[in-house]
C-alpha cells in the first residue's frame, strides 16, 4: 500500500525537521526516521490504531510529543497530519473536505 501526505502535513513534517535540527545536531533526522517507522507501521497495520472522529485515526510517535492522523482510502493511506500534540487539537479537522 502506498501513502500520501495533505500538503499541510508534509509542511508539519518538514517543520518539525527542522525545529528539532536547530535544538541539536542530528535530532531532526532522529524525527524523520520515527515518523517514517509510524508511517511503516501504519502500512503494514492500517486497522491497529484508535479512530479520532469519523474515519480519522491516530498513531502516536515514540520519542517525540507528535502523533500521525491518517485516513484509510481505498488505494492509499493519506495522512492528514503530522499533529504536535502540544498544539490544538482540533486544528487538522478543516483538512478532511
Amino acid at each position: 500500500m502506498i501513502f500520501e501526505f495533505h500538503p499541510e502535513a508534509k509542511s508539519e513534517l518538514f517543520a518539525g525537521i527542522d525545529y528539532y535540527q536547530d535544538c541539536e545536531e542530528g535530532l531532526g533526522y532522529d524525527f524523520s526516521i520515527e515518523i517514517y517507522s509510524g508511517i511503516r507501521n501504519i502500512i503494514s497495520y492500517p486497522f491497529a490504531w484508535p479512530t479520532l472522529e469519523g474515519e480519522v485515526r491516530r498513531y502516536l510517535i515514540h520519542r517525540f510529543p507528535y502523533g500521525i492522523l491518517y485516513s484509510i482510502e481505498p488505494d492509499k493511506i493519506f495522512i492528514l497530519a503530522v499533529m504536535n500534540l502540544h498544539r490544538d487539537p482540533d486544528y487538522w479537522k478543516q483538512r478532511m473536505k
